[in-house]
């Protein structure tokens, strides 16, 4: 019997994001860089909530100056709240909605480099909480232990 199911459609941008973080790891941050700036622009400020928010996210680590990596993951944030407040009944917001525990951590981090305390602190609070609805597995648990290492860091 012929296999049935329909397989989802590529993701063009993703892949396009997925090429430059690969480039990142393995050590030309200004390559990436200058890949998701241009994807950026091609998507522009009212492209998809979902491709926005992951282009952000991933592009405020290529940062060299820690005031341009919380520009960036505050886009980030921005993206994905403005797409689950628009579809807060629609499902496919699950995805996003696991982006939140990282994206409240990555702000954190940002805080704590630029010394500010307290919008490390009130953004670590968010990012504890925001694991909550999170499927238990490696992906909540790792968030949960870096949560705790920055906030042993901050706290010293």
């Amino acid at each position: 019997m012929e296999d049935q199911r329909e397989e989802a459609p590529l993701d063009g941008v993703l892949i396009r994001i997925g090429q430059a973080i690969m480039l990142h790891r393995a050590g030309d941050r200004e390559e990436a860089r200058n890949r998701l700036s241009e994807l950026w622009h091609e998507i522009g400020p009212y492209g998809d909530a979902y491709h926005r928010c992951a282009l952000a996210h991933y592009m405020a680590d290529t940062q060299d100056d820690p005031r341009d990596e919380l520009d960036w993951d505050l886009r980030a944030l921005d993206a994905a709240e403005g797409c689950v407040t628009e579809r807060a009944d629609d499902t496919d917001t699950g995805a996003l909605r696991a982006f939140f525990p990282s994206l409240h951590l990555n702000l954190a981090a940002d805080y704590v480099a630029l010394n500010r305390p307290a919008d490390a602190r009130a953004q670590l609070l968010r990012a504890r909480a925001s694991t909550h609805g999170l499927a238990d597995g490696e992906y909540r648990q790792g968030l949960r232990e870096a949560i705790d290492r920055l906030a042993v860091r901050l706290e010293q």
